[in-house]
């Protein structure tokens, strides 16, 4: 979960820089690409590692037929590192992708100032995809995040394990909305369809 959320963030943040950079991609070049799997990859293992050495602990999930961090612990090691999970691997991928389709929509609508015409198309186009993307990360990621939040700081037995099966399958299916998004969105490629 945690390394589609951060490949999400580096897709869009790389998306961004594609888009607004002013000379044309080498597409020879996959230095920038590994850099971004390896990020991606580095930073989920550091903060999937921990329980493994006693911050929090992993166990069951949901009615029991998936592990997760053990969200039901109501002890402070457990609560500081959801509280952690919670900043560093939605609050802030969040962030990264509102700021870069928040930038990469301003230089589209900049463009299209210039260029009137069908550069407007294009840029409701864009927000529209952007908007798509951004919209489907909140309904994929923030259930999940509020039962983890209700489980470890609500009541006991508040979030019944029925209840959670939702959300998690929510986020965990997550990675493949993005790409179904841009091929209908994208005109490019609907249009080969």
């Amino acid at each position: 979960g945690i390394i589609s959320l951060i490949s999400l963030a580096v897709l869009s943040y790389e998306r961004y820089c594609t888009m607004t950079r002013t000379t044309e991609a080498d597409t020879t070049n996959y230095r920038k690409t590994w850099t971004g799997i390896i990020l991606s990859w580095t930073y989920s293992l550091l903060w999937t590692v921990p329980p493994l050495f006693g911050w929090s602990s992993y166990g069951p999930e949901g009615p029991g037929i998936t592990c997760s961090v053990n969200w039901h612990s109501k002890d402070a090691n457990n609560a500081s590192y959801i509280v952690c999970l919670f900043i560093f691997c939605l609050v802030i991928p969040f962030a990264i992708i509102v700021y870069s389709y928040g930038k990469l929509l301003c230089a589209v609508r900049q463009v299209s100032s210039i260029n009137k015409g069908p550069g407007r198309s294009r840029e409701q186009r864009i927000l529209v995809m952007v908007v798509v993307m951004v919209v489907c990360f909140l309904l994929c990621w923030l259930p999940y995040a509020a039962v983890a939040l209700i489980a470890t700081f609500g009541k006991p037995g508040l979030i019944t394990p029925a209840a959670s099966i939702i959300p998690a399958i929510l986020a965990k299916s997550s990675t493949v909305y993005n790409p179904i998004i841009y091929v209908f969105l994208n005109k490019q490629v609907s249009e080969m369809l």
